[in-house]
């Protein structure tokens, strides 16, 4: 079931007046039965393998409760890790390493046919085994004690808003939640409601409508040179980036309408002033969770330089790797660890150079600057994010440098859906005016330093922003039922 779909429009309404209706110790029933027919929708039998990531990692929590030694705590640790760890492998990487293996053996000039799996890669399964992970691995350091309730632990795991694409929730601060006593409040609906329909917006009409120029390009790119791969390529930074913020606002609503804060997942990353702030904002259950359980056992900042370097490469490599079993999400992944090292690395010559040039004397222009400079890194290391294989990245990068305006001018028709010429240079204005309303929302709120849509406070206006969102959704929205992105991960 989709958050763009009819299904939704009819379920999210339904589970909120069965929740608020029902007393207060059976709601967190009708929560699970909610999540999991949520998620059963797309495939049943996986659901399979959320019940049995919920039961090993249940049981682990509460074995490691009951032991004092912390070296008997680590044996159910590693059950927990290798449980959801091989499910996550098997699913989602085995046929990636065993045809990466093969073709090591090829190079070799010996024949070896890989084994593979005829299996599916499960909805959102990146997502729910880091979440139950990280209360594993709280549990074992003694930053939470084990969940006792069965149920409330498996609603956790499974909770619908945020089951099949994050944020990934800590369970110090979402399972609390589950306890708390629950009361429809009317300005919790509205701030909810105001984010569900600001996060519709940016998927079906900002993310489908730039897809449809991506989608064309990237998966043709041989017949393209010049401007139309450098215009998709801004396309998808902004696709990619209204797709999942726009999954992200749709959940963090439909869990506020029902009582519940999920964690801000996106915070106007393309305003970063380094990667390192790029982030700080981007993806940001990801970030801090890579940050916390693993670039900080790891020995994090308190190693010595070249060990700090590379511990930074592990972990955006791993990072990649969770994206997609593709050697194109490790070289994304590896290219934003070598952003990390050489800011770090060049630190110091970049102060002295922006004094030298007087750029220290001028803030704002200096701001503009790194804004600039950080979003066309991102903007570099997300062809190969999107390319359908690195030699196609390579192409797109390579087929770039052609810079005549005649390619530009003869791809608008078959840029778009459409082959009327005029139609395609119509959509392709729509399209970056979409996305100058959306820079100008963005700066409006980094200027206020809100991370809400601040909208008009007379009601009429405010009532008035709200029908030309719904109309513009009507009129302007792709309505094809695009999966997220990041569903695939």
């Amino acid at each position: 079931m989709l958050f763009n779909s009819f299904q939704y429009l009819l379920f999210f309404p339904a589970v909120t007046v069965f929740y608020f209706a029902l007393p207060q110790r059976f709601r967190w029933v009708m929560l699970l039965g909610a999540s999991y027919f949520f998620y059963m929708c797309w495939k049943p039998e996986y659901a399979v393998l959320i019940a049995l990531s919920t039961l090993v990692d249940y049981w682990a929590a509460l074995r490691m409760g009951r032991e004092t030694e912390r070296r008997e705590r680590r044996k159910y640790l590693i059950a927990s890790l290798v449980a959801n760890l091989g499910l996550l492998f098997t699913f989602k990487y085995f046929n990636f390493f065993s045809s990466s293996l093969s073709s090591l053996i090829g190079q070799f000039g010996s024949a070896w046919n890989s084994p593979t799996l005829d299996i599916l890669l499960p909805v959102g399964i990146s997502f729910y085994t880091f979440q139950t992970l990280s209360y594993t691995i709280d549990v074992y350091r003694g930053e939470r004690p084990p969940e006792r309730h069965l149920g409330i632990f498996a609603l956790y795991v499974s909770f619908f808003p945020q089951l099949v694409a994050g944020p990934i929730e800590r369970s110090t601060r979402l399972l609390p939640q589950f306890f708390e006593k629950k009361g429809f409040e009317y300005g919790r609906a509205v701030e909810g409601l105001r984010l569900i329909l600001w996060g519709l917006f940016k998927k079906v009409v900002i993310a489908d409508r730039l897809a449809l120029y991506v989608d064309r390009v990237y998966d043709h790119p041989d017949a393209f040179h010049g401007w139309p791969l450098i215009v998709a390529t801004y396309f998808f930074a902004f696709q990619i980036y209204c797709d999942f913020s726009g999954y992200t606002d749709i959940a963090r609503g439909s869990a506020k309408v029902l009582g519940y804060d999920l964690m801000e997942n996106f915070r106007r990353p393309y305003f970063a002033r380094s990667i390192a702030d790029f982030w700080r904002r981007w993806h940001i259950s990801l970030s801090t969770w890579f940050r916390d359980y693993l670039y900080v056992p790891l020995g994090g900042n308190r190693v010595g330089r070249w060990r700090r370097y590379y511990n930074l490469i592990v972990v955006f490599v791993l990072s990649g790797l969770w994206h997609g079993a593709n050697w194109t999400f490790m070289i994304w992944g590896a290219l934003h660890g070598l952003y990390m090292v050489v800011s770090r690395v060049t630190q110091n010559w970049r102060n002295r150079l922006a004094a030298r040039s007087g750029l220290d004397q001028r803030p704002a222009l200096r701001n503009i600057w790194q804004v600039l400079v950080t979003f066309h890194l991102t903007l570099f290391a997300w062809v190969f994010f999107r390319a359908n294989s690195f030699g196609d990245a390579l192409t797109i990068l390579g087929n770039s440098l052609s810079l005549r305006l005649a390619d530009f001018t003869r791809a608008l028709p078959t840029g778009f859906y459409n082959d009327n010429f005029a139609r395609g240079w119509f959509d392709l204005v729509v399209a970056f005016a979409l996305i100058g309303l959306l820079v100008t929302v963005q700066f409006r709120q980094s200027r206020s330093g809100q991370d809400t849509v601040t909208l008009p406070k007379p009601i009429w206006l405010r009532w008035s922003v709200y029908y030309a969102a719904v109309l513009a959704i009507i009129l302007f929205g792709v309505f094809t039922h695009a999966e997220f992105i990041y569903f695939q991960f």
